[in-house]
């Protein structure tokens, strides 16, 4: 460590402040406390390339703490990375390339989206796992492969900390021995309203140790030689690791140490006194030269072999004979995983009757033996969801290949893991009751946000579970899920819908809900796979006149055809609309909309949960007819009728509304 690295950590802590000043806007707290644990981290062990930010195994970094985007920023300008300093005079401007926290795909030098506390440390978890598998995957291809084989840092605060996802996800790794993460913990014991003092009290260091990791503590936090040790030690482990590093909440400031810091900007008059401190005399916005240098030449070095080796590796597979290495580099490079599946390709007789949960456990290990990128789990549900793979082990330290994982009891940090997994390249699922779908939820917005390739798999998807009661019966989270941008949510009504969603599935990169009924269910006449795509289609064809349409999902549709049927006996020629997808069917083609639902006829919706959101179809809230209250603990028939969804009170309803 010399004056050069001092330089650095004042010029970053100097940067993030021009561009919260300029902005108006920001973080100064974190700026001017975790500034040396970022140098640190990215100057002298980070392996990186800021010329190939994309570079395939280069260490992962996750931003936890998020809301210190300009401390990351700052410190990727100052490394290299295609960041410059009008980048940063942009600071939380519209389509800036420095947002107001990290974005994938938006920023050069940024591995994740993260915003909600906690949830980048099991990003970061996910990472690591997805790199144990991908690296043993291509190790069984070659004993020797040097194309992954890197670690993931994430940098959190007491925030994080305090997130039950980070604990949820920290026992999975523990659990899981990820020998090559490490969190390093930015303690200050201060938050947005305060010091910590009156709600986080516990021992943290004691909880991760208990938990499996290797920990160890950093008392002063402006120590970049302290700082290095930790690390240097802490990669020595056999576990994943936990490096506290001791701060001061907006250090130098005339705030320090209050929670003033953390969300406001600082005045001029602050500002100034902090460089002036830090004998920081470069205009702002600026950095000197031989701190620039300084920072190049310790990355160039420090990577300069790997990089080399990993190149030459990369050049060797793209020239082999070894195709399913070639494959696999190709899915690693373009992030997009290749599965060929065709649903013309099967069959099944017309007596065919199935829980649906069962018809798509049969159908995700047909798709799971065409690609060995597939892999998923369950929050201790795989039993009932039956959302598992055959004929594999459940993934482990000893069987790191294993493509079932069980993630414990542990909704929010699977699907944040999951995410991590995506992002290498990863096509990843999970699987629980719909009505747990609320856990999930935070993660899930943001794998749309990212548009991640992850399949949420829920089943158990209507009051008709019954006996376990309303606090088991989903009502309002298909609405729920469907008003998350950029999530695809299907709620298929046979086998046939069941492999369309799939064949959807494996031909997008798109984030995808799949809700899927416990109840048992015929192949239904004229369902079709190829149909799914659209959205919705016709399924009951009206014979000769079209007096009014029955739009249904999921198993309601069984019940709208055969209401079509013997409304014929009262002279009423319905046609049945299957709407597996409610967002698909809203971006076909305009046409095709009025095709299957043109506007002057009598649209009547049935699906039994929240009618909420429906109303773009029908011309008066009554023609929805769903379920505005919880259920009750009953058989399924007999919660039904309570709630008036049998199919007899049903049938009533619509006679009623097509006829008045």
């Amino acid at each position: 460590m010399n004056n050069n690295d001092t330089n650095g950590v004042n010029e970053i802590k100097a940067l993030g402040l021009d561009m919260i000043s300029s902005a108006k806007s920001g973080h100064p707290g974190i700026v001017l406390s975790a500034a040396p644990i970022i140098y640190t981290l990215y100057v002298h062990h980070l392996n990186i390339n800021p010329e190939n930010p994309e570079w395939l195994n280069r260490d992962r970094f996750v931003l936890s703490a998020g809301h210190g985007s300009a401390l990351l920023y700052a410190t990727l300008h100052l490394c290299g990375f295609n960041i410059s300093k009008e980048d940063l005079k942009q600071f939380r401007s519209i389509d800036s390339k420095c947002p107001g926290h990290p974005e994938y795909g938006v920023t050069p030098g940024v591995d994740i989206t993260t915003g909600a506390l906690g949830q980048g440390i099991a990003n970061a978890v996910g990472f690591a796992f997805g790199e144990r598998y991908i690296e043993n995957l291509l190790k069984s291809e070659d004993e020797e492969q040097g194309l992954i084989d890197f670690r993931t840092y994430c940098l959190c605060g007491d925030g994080d900390m305090m997130e039950g996802i980070s604990y949820e996800a920290a026992s999975f790794a523990g659990t899981q021995k990820l020998d090559k993460l490490m969190i390093l913990y930015d303690c200050n014991k201060m938050t947005n309203d305060g010091s910590v003092d009156t709600d986080f009290l516990e021992d943290v260091e004691s909880r991760f140790d208990a938990m499996g990791f290797y920990t160890t503590v950093v008392k002063d936090g402006t120590s970049i030689k302290n700082i290095d040790k930790a690390i240097t030690s802490a990669k020595k482990s056999k576990k994943p690791s936990l490096v506290i590093i001791n701060t001061i909440l907006g250090k130098d400031s005339r705030n320090e140490n209050t929670s003033l810091v953390h969300g406001t900007p600082l005045t001029d008059d602050d500002i100034f006194q902090i460089k002036r401190k830090l004998n920081v005399t470069v205009a702002p916005f600026e950095v000197r030269k031989d701190t620039t240098v300084h920072v190049h030449k310790c990355i160039s070095e420090r990577i300069e072999k790997k990089y080399k080796e990993h190149v030459s590796y990369f050049n060797k597979i793209k020239s082999s004979a070894n195709d399913r290495l070639i494959n696999c580099l190709r899915m690693l490079v373009n992030k997009e995983v290749i599965i060929p599946f065709e649903s013309l390709n099967y069959r099944v007789n017309d007596t065919y009757m199935e829980e649906l949960r069962m018809t798509n456990h049969k159908i995700l290990n047909i798709v799971a033996s065409k690609t060995e990128f597939l892999l998923g789990g369950s929050a201790d549900l795989a039993s009932s969801t039956k959302a598992y793979i055959e004929n594999t082990h459940i993934n482990s330290l000893a069987h790191p290949l294993g493509r079932n994982i069980n993630f414990g009891i542990r909704e929010h940090a699977m699907a944040a893991i999951l995410n991590g997994m995506a992002l290498l390249g990863l096509k990843t699922y999970c699987s629980t009751m719909l009505t747990w779908s609320d856990y999930l939820k935070p993660a899930m917005r943001m794998t749309a946000l990212m548009n991640l390739p992850v399949t949420y798999i829920f089943t158990h998807d209507s009051i008709a579970i019954g006996q376990d009661g309303p606090t088991h019966e989903p009502v309002e989270q298909l609405t729920s899920l469907r008003s998350i941008p950029n999530m695809i949510t299907f709620r298929p009504c046979d086998f046939n819908e069941v492999l369309g969603c799939w064949e959807y599935i494996c031909k997008n990169k798109k984030p995808v809900s799949l809700v899927l009924s416990k109840s048992k269910m015929p192949k239904l006449q004229n369902s079709n796979a190829k149909l799914v795509p659209a959205g919705g289609y016709i399924i009951g064809k009206e014979e000769q006149r079209l007096d009014g349409i029955l739009l249904a999902t999921g198993t309601e549709v069984q019940m709208a055809l055969q209401m079509k049927e013997e409304l014929k006996k009262e002279n009423l020629d319905i046609r049945v609309v299957s709407m597996p997808s409610r967002e698909l069917f809203l971006k076909a083609d305009k046409n095709y909309q009025l095709g299957v639902l043109p506007p002057n006829k009598k649209t009547i919706v049935l699906e039994a949960g929240s009618p909420l959101s429906w109303g773009l179809f029908v011309s008066d809230e009554k023609y929805i007819i769903g379920i505005n209250d919880f259920g009750y603990s009953g058989t399924p028939e007999e919660v039904l009728k309570k709630c008036g969804y049998d199919y007899e009170n049903l049938k009533m309803k619509v006679a009623r509304l097509l006829t008045n």
